[in-house]
């Protein structure tokens, strides 16, 4: 496996934070990553930032600014997935965040809304909210829409009870989806629960597709590991979850996808098995180094190929975006340090490798 380029999307004066983010490509060839660019002062996930994004027309060697895809019109938008559908439009699904008075309590709302753009991420529809639910604070990864072999399409979110304005349960992995190219959503008809012990509950869930109507979703807890979860019916019922030991993790998200190419599954993800163990900065690294990359050629039953892609100990890395052409993987994740009063989550890297 060889590193084909590296550029870095570093913070600097009045953007404090850039971080997840997807790819798409247009029909022209190039390469168009979107991702949260905050303005201002502050970088914490509450405060102002918009989706922006760059653009390769060199196959990821270098990486020019492109149009900045989604102007903030709320408290904040973030965690940004692409997708090129099978109709051929560009799907955007983010999160927005808002101040919301409800029962005379004062809470911020957050949610997946979706747009689509037919001419190559220039226009997009008018935002429709999916989940449709009354205020509540749902929690979709950057870049996990996914769009089965036989179209439908599902965003996995995490649901946060808020018991106060700053105060959540649990969280409660839950499954939205669409047979009709993104225009009504259905909700699975039950959730994933978190088993008793897991503090912050089943977060930040991923989906991916094993065989028609078959698929596995995964979460991040801070139980030493992901958790997985299955349906295998197309994401109308799912499975408890359990306990995920192939991957052994701290509390941070694991990113997986299937390349087109090999039909090999990949995975990215903080493995914290003592094999890779690395002597950590607790505060620079936030606990998320080091990244390793793993591929599994048997659908998910076995992994093999570890790599080990970031081992700073001093730098945190996370919030990873997938995205194959041809024999290359293109990556961006979080890579920032806590150190100096900064946060892991304020500068991102992306990493084009060759897979062939």
């Amino acid at each position: 496996m060889k590193i084909i380029s590296e550029h870095f999307l570093n913070h600097g004066p009045d953007n404090p934070r850039n971080s997840e983010g997807s790819f798409v490509k247009l029909r022209d060839g190039r390469i168009l990553l979107a991702y949260t660019r905050y303005s201002g002062k502050d970088w914490h996930d509450h405060c102002t930032a918009d989706i922006a994004s760059v653009i390769s027309d060199d196959e990821g060697r270098t990486w020019q600014n492109g149009p900045v895809l989604l102007k903030n019109r709320a408290l904040n938008v973030m965690s940004v997935s692409l997708l090129r559908l099978q109709d051929g439009r560009i799907a955007m699904v983010y999160l927005e965040k808002s101040d919301v008075l409800w029962q005379r309590e004062h809470f911020v709302d957050c949610r997946p809304k979706i747009r689509f753009s037919e001419d190559g991420a220039a226009a997009w529809s008018e935002p429709a909210d999916i989940t449709k639910m009354q205020p509540v604070y749902l929690v979709m990864h950057n870049d996990r829409l996914l769009q089965t072999s036989g179209g439908r399409l599902i965003c996995p979110v995490t649901m946060h009870v808020c018991t106060s304005r700053d105060g959540f349960l649990p969280g409660i992995g839950l499954f939205f989806y669409s047979d009709d190219g993104g225009k009504t959503w259905t909700a699975a008809r039950n959730g994933c629960y978190p088993p008793e012990g897991l503090r912050g509950g089943l977060m930040e869930p991923g989906v991916i597709e094993l065989a028609p109507a078959h698929l596995m979703a995964w979460f991040r807890t801070n139980g030493g590991c992901q958790y997985t979860a299955f349906s295998y019916d197309n994401a109308e019922t799912w499975s408890h979850a359990q306990p995920a030991p192939e991957f052994p993790s701290p509390e941070s998200p694991l990113s997986m996808k299937r390349d087109p190419v090999s039909g090999d599954l990949f995975a990215v993800w903080n493995n914290h098995h003592p094999q890779y163990a690395v002597k950590f900065d607790p505060e620079g690294s936030w606990g998320r180094t080091p990244l390793v990359l793993a591929r599994s050629s048997d659908n998910g039953k076995s992994w093999k190929d570890h790599v080990v892609l970031e081992d700073a100990a001093d730098h945190g890395f996370a919030y990873i975006a997938m995205f194959f052409d041809r024999s290359k993987l293109y990556l961006e994740y979080c890579c920032g340090s806590g150190l100096n009063g900064g946060a892991m989550l304020q500068d991102s890297k992306i990493r084009v490798l060759d897979i062939a």
